[in-house]
């Protein structure tokens, strides 16, 4: 019998070469496809997290959306969207961050959080820190109070968990 964590690494397919040679991609699919390796990985997700009385989770375009709201229903919390430009219909807060060649940026409805709220930012993967740090940002500047950030995967070399300092970052896998 597989100890949770390698039974989850053993439905991370990886891809040499992805989106550009010397990449190692980290292919969430056949975990995604997996239903008892998509339920653990939720529940490893939300476990640390229980208890920490969280009103609302954030999670951003596209993979966010699917671990966060899950999460979201394991909590008993709300789900916020933090969406690419041009995708959501009210108005909006921003925040720009630097990718490898230039920038992004990425968009929250302004309404989205509420002062004192507890709030909980989940994603697929935590790698250089751009995403999660907007999103952090925007979480703050609407006046919530972030109690964690979790994510699947982090890719710890990259020190991502670095760029979100100083909250706490649960990874379930890291590389």
């Amino acid at each position: 019998m597989l100890d949770p964590i390698t039974r989850l690494k053993k439905l991370i397919r990886d891809v040499p070469d992805f989106p550009k040679p010397g990449i190692l991609f980290r292919d969430i699919t056949p975990l995604l496809a997996d239903p008892s390796g998509l339920a653990l990985s939720i529940e490893l997700l939300a476990n640390p997290f229980r208890g920490k009385h969280i009103d609302l989770v954030i999670g951003a375009e596209s993979r966010g959306f699917i671990f966060g709201t899950a999460v979201a229903c394991c909590l008993s919390a709300g789900f916020g969207l933090v969406r690419k430009p041009g995708k959501l219909p009210y108005k909006t807060i921003s925040q720009t961050y630097a990718l490898e060649y230039g920038t992004d940026s990425l968009f929250m409805h302004a309404d989205t959080v509420r002062p004192g709220q507890r709030v909980l930012i989940c994603d697929d993967v935590l790698a250089t820190g751009g995403t999660m740090k907007a999103c952090c940002d925007m979480v703050s500047q609407l006046g919530g109070l972030i109690v964690g950030v979790a994510v699947l995967i982090e890719l710890a070399g990259l020190k991502g968990h670095e760029k979100i300092a100083p909250h706490e970052v649960h990874s379930v896998l890291r590389y």
